[in-house]
């Protein structure tokens, strides 16, 4: 591929990117902000095609045709065809379609294969990732906004920047960088899935997610930890019969288990989890927190408490096979667990996630997002007795077809329900809550105190992108009635805690928490006019006419930061703990009736929801409203630990 090859394909890129969204009204207004601010960006990159002597870009990128909307009509021809002749031609036209999604579908599964396909072998791995925070990467709709705002301030000059590291299958195929997931490749809506690990071939460093992922369909090499020895009996036994050859018929497995020490190791995982920006803003330091650990220090590794068998804790691993070959097991090894836990949630369809082959079988992501399972569809209860004008999308009018979906509805939300669970596990080992201090209680005012820790030795908490990430306590002083006569941490009618970013803080609706405890970092970012100030997102306002990422021009060393934007960072480092702090005046405790209670409770979230607030303008994936994504963000807030004490007020 030539020089100006390279060029065009980048640019349709940059511009499918900017343009596309899953929204036409989206569309349209993304449309018409290319065509006014950011059109002199468009004509500045056909001029440098132009000069590199480069041809038309391609129509066939996603997107590509929006930027064509404003060229004259085609005329009609002299005559049109009879109506068989149209029919003919358009069930020509379908087949070919057809085939053609079919040909591309097969050539995309022999690069890289899905996990569906290793789960023939290794069922096991496949329902722990089928749930886990690596397989909803792609999925998630947070990501999918954030990534099309940062690519609309940045006219799509910060390219794959975001999605790399939650799509590196999509990314090697060169796919759009900002489109529906339902738009996907099948194997790149899987996000991190099986061959992403497993088909590293080099010992990357820390490169901010930039991978190459070897590819071939599943008869190619994978990267293990133990190597080929136990592969090799496998395919000499008859007790198997598996087939290593393309050519030949049956059970197909990878012929060669190439063993790869780096993946045993922390800096593996350092290979996508620590992220710093164009302009040296550390925007993840999870692997770099753990070099400087202690439990780097005693040789614990990222995999020793994140694939255990008590996730968040060095307790060992799994004992049993890799793989289970026509229903024969391989000799029992150590296994490590691909669940993954940690503190995302799925806020999506339970038809579209956690990964069912079933559901993938049964039907499209664009028909399940139809299927209402909250009304109750599928049930006995609602099947015996349909309410009087139901209208059921085609895909949905057959009662049978219902009882099979909520089939899969009930089994996805159980894992959901296990996930659950098992993140709350892990959160409760990071968070810990300490008992309450009561150093003053009178008529004349209340003074209470309380702890919290970081339970862990490996890195700080929250750790990744900590600005997303909303751990707070919710603190209540009740009178005898259950009155509550002071309240801290209480959320606002969007889900957001009362801090300067809630939206009816700022519009005066609600007053400022002045005893907020939260472990959310911040983003603090230079302002076009001098001064800083605290910012949701950390893309700083241009200056110039075509907003676009700019490189830092010196060292951070000299200035020991970034000099356009940084991270106030709020989390408690490993093992650290930090107190919050209460004062309950003579007023408040006036408005009750002693005795008093105190009752405190160490919350935790996914995002805080005024983060939606700042994404919202690319709209939301599978046709998701907003409300709908902060509804079911704030559901999925969880209590880690509550703790209560009496507050003895005594007169003066």
């Amino acid at each position: 591929m030539g020089a100006s090859d390279l060029v065009a394909a980048r640019a349709a890129t940059i511009l499918s990117g900017v343009a596309l969204t899953s929204c036409p009204a989206k569309r349209q207004k993304a449309l018409a902000s290319m065509r006014s601010g950011q059109s002199r960006g468009v004509a500045l990159v056909f001029l440098l095609l132009a000069t590199l002597g480069a041809g038309p870009l391609s129509p066939a990128r996603a997107g590509d045709d929006l930027l064509l909307e404003d060229a004259p009509a085609a005329k009609a021809p002299p005559s049109s065809p009879p109506a068989a002749a149209k029919a003919d031609e358009k069930s020509d036209q379908k087949a070919e379609e057809d085939a053609s999604k079919a040909h591309t579908k097969l050539f995309t599964e022999n690069r890289f294969p899905s996990a569906t396909v290793c789960r023939t072998c290794h069922p096991e791995q496949f329902r722990q990732w089928a749930e886990s925070q690596h397989a909803y990467t792609q999925i998630s709709p947070v990501l999918q906004a954030m990534q099309g705002l940062v690519l609309k301030l940045t006219n799509g000059t910060n390219g794959d920047f975001c999605i790399r590291c939650h799509n590196p299958i999509g990314m090697n195929l060169g796919e759009p960088l900002f489109t529906s997931t339902m738009e996907r490749h099948p194997a790149s809506r899987e996000g991190v899935t099986c061959v992403v690990c497993h088909r590293m071939p080099e010992p990357y460093g820390k490169v901010s997610g930039r991978l190459y992922v070897n590819q071939g369909p599943i008869f190619s090499p994978v990267y293990g930890p133990t190597g080929h020895d136990e592969l090799k009996r496998v395919i000499g036994s008859p007790d198997y019969s598996v087939n290593t050859d393309p050519d030949k018929p049956g059970r197909g497995i990878h012929g060669d288990v190439v063993k790869f020490e780096r993946i045993t190791t922390s800096a593996f995982c350092g290979t996508c989890h620590d992220v710093t920006l164009a302009d040296n803003l550390r925007l993840e330091e999870a692997f770099s927190e753990w070099k400087n650990s202690p439990a780097a220090a005693k040789g614990i590794t990222c995999q020793d408490c994140h694939m255990s068998t008590e996730p968040g804790k060095p307790s060992g691993y799994a004992f049993g096979p890799a793989a289970i070959v026509g229903g024969v097991p391989t000799h029992p090894r150590q296994r490590t667990d691909h669940r993954f836990a940690g503190p995302d949630y799925s806020v999506v369809h339970p038809g579209i996630f956690p990964f069912n082959d079933k559901a993938q079988a049964l039907a499209t992501i664009a028909e399940w997002i139809t299927f209402d399972y909250k009304a109750g569809w599928g049930t006995k209860e609602f099947e015996a007795h349909v309410p009087e004008g139901t209208k059921f999308p085609p895909r949905w009018r057959s009662a049978d077809d219902r009882f099979d979906a909520r089939a899969i509805i009930e089994e996805n939300l159980k894992s959901r329900a296990e996930m659950e669970e098992e993140r709350r596990k892990i959160l409760r080992i990071g968070y810990q809550l300490g008992d309450i201090e009561v150093s003053a209680a009178t008529a004349g005012g209340v003074h209470f105190r309380v702890p919290v820790r970081n339970g862990i030795e490996g890195h700080n908490t929250p750790t990744g992108l900590d600005n997303e990430r909303l751990v707070y306590l919710h603190v209540t002083v009740t009178d005898s009635q259950g009155k509550v006569v002071f309240e801290s941490g209480d959320l606002d009618p969007n889900g957001d805690v009362r801090d300067q970013h809630s939206t009816y803080v700022h519009a005066g609706e609600l007053p400022l928490d002045p005893y907020l405890f939260s472990l959310r970092s911040k983003f603090i970012v230079n302002m076009a006019h001098g001064g800083d100030r605290e910012q949701v997102a950390p893309i700083n306002i241009s200056v110039d006419a075509l907003p676009f990422v700019r490189p830092e021009t010196r060292p951070a060393i000299l200035t020991g930061r970034p000099s356009r934007s940084r991270k106030h960072k709020r989390g408690l480092p490993p093992l650290g703990e930090r107190w919050a702090e209460y004062d309950v005046t003579q007023a408040q405790l006036a408005q009750g009736t002693p005795p008093f209670r105190a009752n405190v409770k160490l919350m935790a979230g996914m995002i805080p929801v005024n983060l939606l607030t700042v994404i919202q303008v690319v709209g939301f994936d599978f046709e998701m409203s907003p409300r709908a994504v902060g509804d079911a963000l704030s559901a999925g807030y969880q209590v880690l630990w509550e703790r209560e004490a009496a507050l003895p007020v005594t007169s003066r």
